[in-house]
C-alpha cells in the first residue's frame, strides 16, 4: 500500500502526549468560545460576590479572582509558547519541503526544455535534409 500522508500528518504522529496536550490547550485558549465562557464566569463570580446575602467568598476587589487569573496566566503562557515553538518548527519543515519541491520542479522543467530543444533541432535537421534533397532533385 502506498503511503499518502503529507508532512503535517507525519509530524502529528510523532508528537507525544504533552505536545498534543499543549497544542490542545493553546487552541482552546485562543478561541472565542474560551473568551465567552471565561467572561460569563467572571461576571457570574462578581455578581454572586456583590449581591450574595450570606456568604461572600471573594469580596470586592476580588483578590481571589485576581489570584486565579495570575495562576491561569502563569500556566497558560509557557504552554502557549511550547505550542508556538512547535508551530515554528512545523513552518520550517514545510518551508524546506516547499523549497525541495521547487528545486525538483525546476530540474524537471530544465530537463523537459532540453528534450524539447533536442526534438526541435532534430526536426529542423530533417527539414533541412529534405530541402537539400528537393533542391538536388529539382536541379537534375
Amino acid at each position: 500500500m502506498i503511503n499518502h500522508k503529507n508532512w503535517h500528518e507525519k509530524h502529528i504522529e510523532t508528537l507525544g502526549f504533552g505536545s498534543r496536550l499543549a497544542d490542545s490547550v493553546a487552541k482552546g485558549m485562543g478561541s472565542w468560545r474560551f473568551i465567552i465562557i471565561q467572561t460569563v464566569l467572571v461576571v457570574l463570580w462578581m455578581a454572586l460576590n456583590l449581591v450574595g446575602f450570606m456568604y461572600h467568598w471573594d469580596v470586592y476587589p476580588f483578590i481571589l479572582l485576581n489570584l486565579l487569573f495570575s495562576t491561569q496566566a502563569a500556566y497558560a503562557a509557557p504552554i502557549i509558547m511550547m505550542s508556538q515553538n512547535r508551530q515554528n518548527d512545523r513552518d520550517r519543515v514545510q518551508a524546506q519541503a516547499d523549497y525541495q519541491t521547487n528545486i525538483d520542479a525546476k530540474l524537471e522543467i530544465e530537463a523537459l526544455t532540453i528534450k524539447l530543444n533536442k526534438l526541435e533541432v532534430e526536426k529542423l535537421d530533417v527539414i533541412i535534409t529534405m530541402l537539400e534533397e528537393m533542391k538536388k532533385n529539382s536541379s537534375k
